[in-house]
């Protein structure tokens, strides 16, 4: 239960039942169905099934610019599916992306012949990343200088839209290891982990631990270096509503690498960060101190954690630097619960616990994985 894995956590049970009582409304308010014409509903209703994710943090965006989002991903993620396939035969996939554009009209048309394929080396990984989330980050950050919410430089900057898209990808695909293992699908990059074992799944075997988790930790290395870039995007944009749409699975994917970094669990189950965790960095990050505060309390936890035999040590403790560097001027974000005596905070989360019982019993729950896959 979310209660009981945040009760080490005050803050977060605080902001647990602050968000089960209406508090997400404040970054993510509700869409109008009802006002919607019946092909838009059905624009919502495949990208709830498509990306739970992605379907939350739309909500937090203006007006129209909502729904011309919610159509570019549902488009690209269709797009992405026949592109990313490298067992459909080449004669077959071209003529399929180039008329593709043609099948959006087609009301019965689909595609159910596509498997995954490795990624070989990091290069590839790179230009891999770049198809699937980093052309959505530019085609995203276009969208928001179009629709004048927010400047021109913002569309033009792509190295810097770029990264935010690779820094959430490269996030799931070293978190979804383990899930990605057991169902016969390979995205870890071959010149990642063949410097560590002969095969991929045997990083997942407990006598390849170690070799295992300094794989785990040049990947994570390699994801962080995007983050820079990351506050750089974040630092030019004005408008609120865009700003808390590309913020919040920013933050979410820094504390989930921070949660997978030299962490066994990665290889052994699944790691993600708690829900109250999730509400907590939802309701935070609404502006730039406070995101640079986040990144930098993420970004010291792992540099406590380097080891001192860790082959990508140097690397990884380089960008922690200079991500400290770029947030050093951010204080810790003030807990609303350190004030209080532990017989109060005893009684607070008692409290909590069975008002988040009594209300979970009459409303559905929320949604705040913003990680998907």
């Amino acid at each position: 239960m979310d209660i009981v894995k945040s009760l080490g956590h005050p803050e977060e049970l605080f902001n647990l039942f602050k968000f089960k009582m209406g508090g997400c409304r404040t970054v993510m308010p509700k869409l109008d169905y009802e006002s919607m014409s019946e092909s838009l509903r059905t624009c919502y209703l495949y990208l709830n099934q498509t990306s739970r994710s992605f379907a939350a943090v739309i909500q937090a965006l203006d007006g129209e610019l909502r729904h011309a989002v919610c159509i570019f991903y549902l488009v690209l993620r269709a797009l992405d599916t026949v592109e990313d396939d490298m067992t459909i035969p080449f004669e077959k996939k071209v003529p399929m992306l180039n008329d593709f554009h043609t099948y959006l009209y087609q009301a019965d048309w689909c595609f159910t012949e596509s498997h995954e394929r490795d990624k070989q080396v990091l290069e590839d990984f790179a230009t891999y990343c770049h198809y699937v989330a980093g052309l959505v980050g530019i085609g995203l950050s276009q969208l928001f200088s179009a629709s004048q919410l927010e400047d021109p430089e913002v569309g033009r900057d792509t190295e810097l839209a770029n990264s935010m898209g690779l820094f959430l990808q490269k996030t799931n695909i070293i978190r979804d290891y383990l899930e990605d293992i057991q169902v016969a699908r390979a995205f870890w990059p071959q010149e990642a982990w063949s410097q560590f074992a002969c095969h991929l799944e045997d990083l997942a075997e407990p006598a390849h631990l170690t070799s295992a988790l300094s794989c785990l930790n040049l990947l994570v290395t390699d994801a962080l270096r995007h983050v820079p870039d990351v506050i750089s995007y974040l630092a030019r944009l004005r408008n609120q509503s865009v700003f808390n749409f590309c913020a919040i699975p920013q933050v979410m994917a820094i504390a989930t690498l921070s949660a997978c970094y030299n962490n066994p669990q990665v290889f052994q189950g699944v790691v993600k960060i708690r829900k109250g965790q999730a509400v907590t960095l939802m309701m935070q990050a609404t502006n730039m101190a406070a995101v640079q505060s986040i990144m930098a309390q993420y970004s010291q936890k792992m540099l406590h954690r380097v080891s001192l035999t860790d082959p990508s040590r140097d690397k990884t403790l380089r960008i922690l630097r200079v991500i400290q560097e770029r947030t050093v001027s951010q204080t810790t974000l003030p807990s609303r619960t350190t004030h209080l005596s532990p017989i109060y905070l005893s009684a607070a989360m008692l409290i909590a616990a069975l008002s988040w019982q009594y209300l979970s019993t009459g409303q559905p729950e929320g949604n705040t994985d913003m990680q998907g896959h």
